[in-house]
C-alpha cells in the first residue's frame, strides 16, 4: 500500500461537498479543529455534529482515532477524520477530562491559542512565563492517555519547556520556518532544532498569514521553504499542517481571534483593513488541490520517498508511536 496523504490540520465549514473534494484530493486522513473557545459542553456538541456526518456520509468519512484507522481509510477509500483541540478550554480547569477527551478521540490538544491558558503562554503575549504548574500535571497526563501536545499557537519558551518536559514527541501542526516569514505564529530554528532533535513533527501551513508574500506566495518557493527546512530538520520530521478554513463567514475568523475573552476587536495576524479571511494562494484553494504541493516538491529536488513521507507517510509514522497509552518513549 502506497504512503497515505494526510493534512494535519484543518476548520472548515463542514459539508458534503468539502468531503467530497477530500476523496477527490487523495486525501486518506485529516486532523480537524473541534474547539477554539469552547468549553465541554460545547465542543460535546461539535462532536455531535460530526457523529451526524460520520452517519450520514459513511461512503466518504468515518471517525479515526489509531493509525491502523488511516490504513483503513486507504483500503476502503474514505478519509479518516481526527479530532483535535486549539485550545485547551474543553478540559475547562479538571485534569480528569483529557482522559474523557481520549476516549472520545481527541487525539491533539494545543496547550494555548495566542493568549496565556491555564497550561502554558501563548504567542502573542509580550510575556512568556513558560508552562504552567497545571500544564506540567496536563502533559504527564497527555503522554498516560496518548493524546499530541501541539504548541502551534504558543510562545517560544512555553513551545521549548514542553518539548523538554513531555517524555512523548511533540507537534507543532501547522506553522512554517520564521526565517523565511517572520510571523508571530511562525517557529524559530531553536525551536525547530529542539522539536527534530526530540523526534517531533511539524506541520507545513498554507494559511496565508504564515507565507512569505502572503495569498501571493507561489508554490515553488512554498517548495523550497521546505526543501530548506528538510536539510535543517530532516525529511522524516515533517508533514503538511494546512489550515484550511474554507467557506466560513468572516464572522468565524472573528470567533477564532476574541471567543469571549475580548469586548474590544482583535485582528490577530490580519488588519481593521483586511479583517476577515485572507484569500487561498492560487495553488491551494481546498483539499482537490494537494497534488499541487507534491508536484513542487519532486520539481525542487526531493526524492520520491521524502514527497511520501512529506505529504503522509511521516505523520502516520506519528500517529502509531503517539495515539497509544503510556510506556512509549520518544521515537
Amino acid at each position: 500500500m502506497p504512503s497515505p496523504r494526510i493534512d494535519n490540520l484543518q476548520y472548515a465549514n463542514w459539508s458534503e461537498k468539502i468531503f467530497r473534494q477530500m476523496r477527490i484530493g487523495g486525501v486518506d486522513a485529516v486532523h480537524v479543529t473541534i474547539a477554539y473557545h469552547e468549553n465541554f459542553r460545547e465542543a460535546v456538541l461539535n462532536v455531535e455534529a460530526f457523529n451526524r456526518w460520520f452517519e450520514q456520509f459513511p461512503d466518504l468519512i468515518f471517525q479515526g482515532k489509531t493509525a491502523e484507522d488511516v490504513s483503513l481509510a486507504q483500503a476502503t477509500g474514505r478519509t479518516a477524520i481526527f479530532f483535535g483541540f486549539q485550545n485547551p478550554s474543553p478540559i475547562e480547569d479538571d485534569i480528569r477530562l483529557v482522559q474523557v477527551w481520549h476516549d472520545l478521540g481527541v487525539r491533539f490538544m494545543q496547550l494555548t491559542y495566542n493568549n496565556q491558558s491555564l497550561l502554558a503562554t501563548g504567542c502573542y503575549e509580550a510575556e512568556d512565563n513558560g508552562i504552567t504548574r497545571m500544564g506540567r500535571e496536563v502533559i504527564r497526563e497527555m503522554n498516560r492517555v496518548g493524546m499530541v501536545i501541539d504548541m502551534s499557537h504558543s510562545g517560544e519558551r512555553s513551545t521549548l519547556e514542553a518539548i523538554e518536559i513531555s517524555s512523548r514527541p511533540i507537534a507543532i501542526t501547522h506553522a512554517n520556518p520564521g526565517i523565511w516569514h517572520a510571523a508571530l505564529r511562525n517557529k524559530s530554528d531553536r525551536v525547530l532544532q529542539a522539536l527534530a532533535e526530540s523526534g517531533g513533527m511539524l506541520g507545513f501551513s498554507m494559511y496565508p498569514h504564515h507565507l512569505k508574500g502572503g495569498s501571493d506566495c507561489t508554490v515553488a518557493e512554498f517548495a523550497k521553504m521546505i526543501a530548506r527546512t528538510v536539510d535543517k530538520m530532516g525529511a522524516d520530521r515533517l508533514g503538511i499542517g494546512s489550515d484550511l478554513c474554507q467557506d466560513h463567514p468572516d464572522s468565524v475568523v472573528e470567533w477564532m481571534r476574541n471567543g469571549r475573552w475580548s469586548k474590544t476587536i482583535d485582528y490577530g495576524e490580519g488588519s481593521a483593513s483586511a479583517a476577515g479571511f485572507p484569500p487561498q494562494p492560487t495553488w491551494f484553494h481546498d483539499n482537490r488541490d494537494f497534488g499541487n504541493i507534491a508536484a513542487a516538491l519532486v520539481a525542487v529536488g526531493l526524492s520520491a520517498g521524502e514527497v511520501a513521507g512529506i505529504m503522509g507517510g511521516n505523520w502516520h509514522r506519528f500517529y502509531a508511536n503517539s495515539f497509544a497509552g503510556e510506556n512509549h518513549g520518544k521515537n
